[in-house]
């Protein structure tokens, strides 16, 4: 019987293995539902969350499932999902401005961006569709001006958190958890371009530039835990998105740069926030973090990524990865069924075994988004790109202001009919 069980434990290890090494792909529909909690009065110290076992609770003793929406393509952009052209990442989008136009209208024309591509509008809908959480991805150039550790300041000349500070209040009126997602890091977690910078992953670097990075992201997290802490509309800490993520590295190394990473940045959020959740992720494989009790760790919520083309082959993630990491809570931070893949093939795993969810993602601007699976919101045939090398600032601002607000130039993508009968937190 034994030798049974280990033959049966050893043959689902392996399929584990074999859909880690599966090729990833990249990281949804619209009508008001009529669920929305009636009390629509914020958040109080009640609501804040803490893990219990495998499961998320408030303080009332309220287990809590987050199903919610990333915010993807706000505070940092990703080319094949925002309105602009000629350049391919967001590091050079910036950059380029900066060298055309000078560093304060640079940023001017990022806030300008920022402040119309997600209003209170988009807030009200996410809620007004059920949803209980959003996933907000930022990078650190929204807090550093340059890679040498430049703060950018507000009017009082303190360290600018504005953007953070706005959507966790208003999200916290609306009753909306906020994951706060380090999508790109000082130096670059990965190869990726949706990290900020294509080809740049130095944070793991083991010079003194490396190191450099490492100390940015410690100061960066522990600005934004002590700020944050205490406050129950925040659901937790996303301290690295999709590390090592397009870096032609084996597992092993993978696991051994990720624990490296993550060992430190738990240790520097804990020094300054001891009681938020803190999620990590192993995005494409369960074997790149750790079990818990080997590290200590404790108040955390592992996180894996999907996007796949196939029923089975999410099915068969989902359960293993619960099978291997058996006393966490489990979230799919970012997921959409991906060419075979099914909405219902999706949901109906991760519902079922208590998953909480994030959908990737809430709008996109892009030929065909406007009833692509990828977003609840595409952009209407023949919007603007703002042209990064070639407009003038003027043209930018103007394709990036008020018609590049949902209510103006973007639509239903006709997807969440799908979606809105899996969601069943607010019913």
């Amino acid at each position: 019987m034994k030798k049974v069980s280990l033959r049966i434990i050893s043959v689902m290890l392996s399929l584990l293995m074999f859909i880690s090494l599966l090729p990833v792909g990249l990281a949804e529909g619209d009508v008001p539902a009529d669920d929305v909690p009636a009390d629509n009065t914020g958040f109080t110290d009640e609501d804040f969350l803490t893990v219990k076992g495998t499961k998320i609770y408030n303080r009332k003793g309220e287990e809590i499932i987050l199903q919610g929406v990333n915010l993807g393509g706000w505070l940092i952009q990703e080319d094949w999902l925002c309105p602009y052209e000629e350049v391919s990442d967001h590091y050079t989008l910036l950059e380029t401005l900066i060298e055309r136009f000078g560093l304060e209208t640079a940023y001017g024309l990022l806030n300008t961006y920022e402040d119309n591509f997600i209003t209170e509008y988009d807030l009200d809908q996410i809620a007004e569709m059920g949803f209980n959480a959003v996933r907000v991805p930022f990078w650190y150039r929204n807090f550093y001006s340059d890679d040498v550790g430049t703060k950018i300041l507000d009017e009082n000349g303190e360290w600018d958190f504005s953007k953070l500070d706005w959507v966790v209040s208003e999200c916290s009126e609306r009753r909306l958890y906020v994951v706060l997602d380090m999508h790109g890091a000082p130096g670059f977690a990965s190869d990726a371009p949706h990290n900020g910078k294509a080809d740049s992953c130095g944070l793991y670097d083991k010079t003194e530039e490396g190191e450099f990075y490492r100390n940015l992201t410690d100061e960066l997290w522990t600005a934004i835990a002590t700020r944050f802490k205490g406050n129950p509309a925040v659901a937790m800490y996303d301290l690295l998105n999709e590390p090592m993520c397009d870096c032609p590295v084996t597992e092993i190394h993978r696991r051994v740069n990720n624990e490296m990473i993550y060992t430190r940045l738990y240790d520097t959020v804990r020094a300054a926030d001891p009681d938020h959740i803190i999620t990590l992720e192993c995005i494409w494989t369960a074997f790149a973090l750790p079990h818990t009790f080997c590290k200590g760790w404790t108040n955390v919520v592992y996180q894996v990524h999907f996007y796949q083309n196939s029923d089975f082959i999410f099915k068969l993630f989902v359960y293993l990865t619960r099978f291997y990491h058996f006393n966490v809570p489990l979230m799919m931070g970012e997921f959409f069924p991906h060419k075979a893949t099914t909405w219902e093939g999706c949901f109906s795993s991760m519902n079922k075994i208590g998953y909480s969810w994030f959908l990737w993602t809430y709008k996109a601007a892009g030929h065909g988004m406007w009833e692509s699976d990828w977003c609840l919101k595409g952009s209407k045939d023949g919007f603007y790109r703002a042209k990064i090398v070639t407009d003038t600032a003027e043209d930018i601002a103007y394709k990036w202001g008020e018609i590049i607000r949902t209510e103006n130039g973007y639509q239903d993508s006709g997807h969440y009919e799908t979606v809105s009968p899996w969601i069943t937190v607010n019913k």
